[in-house]
């Protein structure tokens, strides 16, 4: 029998799995951008293909942040932990990774200087929106929770094993009210766009719900809550579905059913953009549009299932997985592999390059971000090993 946290293991590997693959995608995407040459660009189709799946990590990485939220907060509410204590701990942990895409623009900006313009340091970029995003999650379940918690161990069995029990209305709730807050956020995203944007705010505030910066413009490769929040909140929606007792029994059909509405998503929204019915005045189908959100959503959805197909029947933890071991420490590998595609340290000349030798730096870079992630790991389990009491220790605590 596999003891409880190989069972958590293998259960939850498909999340670490397609964060990883978030990480290649974003890998190879950022590395043909910085590097191949114009003359390359023109001549090749891989750029094409490259800013294809480029438009796969930041969805993937706001979508698993909500489905990792609703694990944790599930797992706090099974505990019985008050509902306050429960916001506060996700409330900081997100204001934690706000403070963390701050830090990442002041360094961007330290080691661009003397050639990035100050007003970087307020561009609106994923880290920003993941942790704005989880603040305004922790929100919304802390509202969608019951005010009463659990004190007794056979209280919180109770709860556990009831379907209508405290955990699982709560559980309930906070998913119908996740999908509500995606659905209003995607609607309303086009008019903070186009005819009703708040330029009476500055700047840098206005930047943070349409992504405007200094370009007089909502500008689409910026990240702000309007829409990408919606993907924490669809997320968060999935991940509530999938964490319930009923999905936990039968886990492969629900991962099936989440695949299948994924499909039907892909279909709504193609059949609504081949349709002359337009909602809004003005139409940008694959910025600000929410079909375009609905289609997204969909492309996810599938991808959930079939990762977690492979991580359950097929090959990805067959032996030591490189893509899990990426998603283990993806928030590392974001922040320094950026410096070496984009940055002064720069592996190869940007703008010059082949694509062969663009691909060999690709190459470099993976296995460069694989082994950084690698010693993460390694230094992490050495500091957990240290922190615990010899078998001396214990057996003398043990016998006094």
């Amino acid at each position: 029998m596999q003891a409880p946290a190989q069972m958590k293991m293998k259960r939850l590997a498909y999340i670490d799995w397609m964060r990883g693959l978030a990480c290649v995608l974003m890998f190879q995407t950022h590395c043909y951008d910085s590097w191949l040459s114009p003359e390359a660009r023109k001549s090749s189709s891989l750029i094409v293909w490259s800013q294809l799946g480029g438009t796969l990590p930041a969805p993937l990485f706001v979508f698993l942040a909500g489905v990792s939220f609703a694990l944790v907060t599930e797992r706090l509410r099974e505990k019985g932990i008050e509902r306050n204590a429960i916001a506060k701990q996700t409330l900081l942990r997100g204001a934690e990774v706000f403070g963390m895409g701050l830090l990442f623009r002041v360094q961007e900006l330290a080691l661009g200087y003397p050639r990035s313009p100050w007003t970087d340091l307020l561009r609106v970029d994923v880290l920003n929106i993941l942790g704005l995003s989880m603040m305004l999650m922790g929100v919304l379940c802390w509202l969608t929770a019951s005010r009463s918690h659990v004190n007794s161990t056979a209280s919180r069995s109770h709860v556990n094993l009831a379907g209508d029990g405290t955990v699982a209305a709560a559980r309930i709730r906070t998913l119908v009210a996740a999908i509500f807050v995606a659905a209003i956020v995607a609607m309303t995203t086009p008019p903070l766009w186009t005819t009703h944007r708040p330029k009476f705010l500055p700047w840098p505030i206005e930047s943070y719900i349409n992504g405007v910066h200094i370009f007089g413009q909502p500008q689409p490769w910026l990240f702000p809550l309007f829409p990408w929040s919606a993907f924490a909140f669809a997320g968060l929606a999935a991940g509530f579905f999938l964490f319930s007792e009923s999905a936990k029994r039968r886990e492969g059909l629900m991962f099936a059913a989440l695949g299948a509405a994924g499909i039907i998503a892909v279909a709504l929204s193609v059949f609504f953009y081949s349709t002359r019915i337009r909602l809004y005045s003005v139409y940008d189908y694959c910025h600000s549009n929410p079909d375009f959100f609905l289609l997204r959503c969909g492309v996810l959805l599938v991808i959930l299932f079939l990762v977690y197909a492979w991580c359950r029947w097929g090959f990805a933890q067959k032996g030591f997985s490189p893509i899990i071991q990426l998603g283990n420490t993806s928030l590392l590998v974001y922040w320094v592999h950026i410096e070496f595609v984009y940055g002064r340290f720069s592996i190869l000349p940007k703008k010059q390059c082949g694509a062969l030798q663009a691909t060999a730096g690709l190459l470099t870079i993976f296995l460069a971000m694989l082994g950084l992630s690698l010693l993460r790991t390694r230094l992490k389990k050495r500091k957990v090993r240290a922190s615990q009491p010899s078998p001396a220790v214990i057996a003398a605590t043990e016998g006094s």
